[in-house]
């Protein structure tokens, strides 16, 4: 692949950054590792041999029935261990890593929940008896993946709308900073609790409650810089020869606008992931029961004497968001053409 000069040498800056280098391997390696949590912790075994036939049960749900007529027609418990003596007695299966999925309840502890780390639960278990390492595996995959959502959609749409407010200016600019001002001024967390009290808050349903307010963060930065950039010789010269405007504002102004705005993301999805983390921690975000690191800070503060459940929540919770924040700081200094790598 060709690469420009600029490109390269932006490369190369965000490479020197050695903190935000690696951060951002850290941070994929983790990603990776938790996208495909349903292969990673379940409690269905991933592949499964039984009298001659393949089954996949991370996959398809079988009953118990086709493991002998003893079981009943119903979705099969390959924790109970009469099922598991008799698939091994015709056969074998192979668990993911941790035998357990979000929502497993537990069974056989050595004391009440919440249960202290063990071998068998290596981060302990929470007080409905759920394992904590599931439940953190699904929760950082969960907390990403809304995260990045909200920033995509908060960008495009903010980055749009300060294009057309910087590039037009006048009447536009000025009705438009005035929406804005009491748009701002709305008090989310009301609404939000006022959406909750409705209804139950699904991913979707919040994501677009917050995708309503998320997108103003970038406003600012475009406008500016297509304010700045309308005047510019280039631009002047291309609507002289009767380039159209949307023209104009996509292949000469926007591409100089994204790189202050790109500067901004990675801390737009920093602030994305604490947020979930806010709203789930005081009950307004996803329906309880759902794999939240916001749910785990609860939990770690309503049983001060579990500390792993605490302590759990509070480094997960650091590590990614000082992941984000180091990837931002090296993307900021890729871009900033003031610094110039060794």
């Amino acid at each position: 692949m060709h690469l420009s000069p600029l490109t390269r040498r932006r490369l190369k800056a965000f490479r020197a950054n050695r903190r935000g280098y690696v951060s951002l391997w850290i941070f994929l390696v983790l990603f990776a590792f938790t996208l495909p949590a349903e292969f990673v912790a379940n409690d269905r075994p991933l592949v499964m041999r039984y009298q001659g036939h393949w089954y996949f049960p991370v996959l398809v749900n079988y009953p118990g029935s086709d493991f002998g007529s003893d079981f009943l027609p119903t979705e099969a418990d390959y924790h109970d261990p009469a099922l598991v003596r008799a698939i091994r007695a015709h056969g074998w299966m192979v668990w993911p890593l941790v035998p357990y999925s979000y929502d497993t309840i537990v069974t056989g502890l050595p004391g009440a929940a919440p249960s202290p780390p063990t071998w068998r639960n290596p981060l302990g278990t929470d007080d409905q008896a759920r394992d904590v390492l599931a439940r953190v595996i699904y929760g950082f995959r969960l907390s990403v993946l809304f995260g990045l959502t909200l920033t995509f959609f908060a960008s495009v749409i903010g980055i749009a709308a300060g294009a057309v407010q910087g590039f037009y200016g006048g009447l536009t600019d000025l009705l438009f900073q005035r929406f804005l001002e009491i748009w701002s001024g709305m008090p989310q967390l009301f609404m939000l609790i006022i959406l909750s009290s409705m209804i139950t808050p699904s991913f979707w349903v919040l994501l677009g409650f917050l995708l309503l307010f998320g997108w103003m963060s970038l406003v600012g930065v475009v406008r500016a810089e297509f304010l700045r950039g309308r005047n510019l010789d280039y631009v002047r010269a291309a609507r002289a020869l009767g380039v159209s405007n949307p023209r104009i504002m996509w292949r000469h102004v926007l591409p100089n606008a994204m790189v202050a705005a790109l500067t901004f993301v990675p801390f737009t999805l920093s602030g994305s992931v604490t947020l979930l983390a806010s709203l789930d921690f005081l009950g307004f975000g996803l329906p309880p029961g759902s794999p939240s690191l916001g749910e785990l800070v609860a939990e770690g503060k309503n049983n001060l004497q579990a500390p792993w459940l605490g302590i759990t929540a509070f480094v997960v919770l650091a590590v990614l968001l000082a992941l984000l924040i180091f990837i931002g700081e090296a993307v900021r200094d890729a871009f900033d053409p003031r610094k110039q790598a060794p």
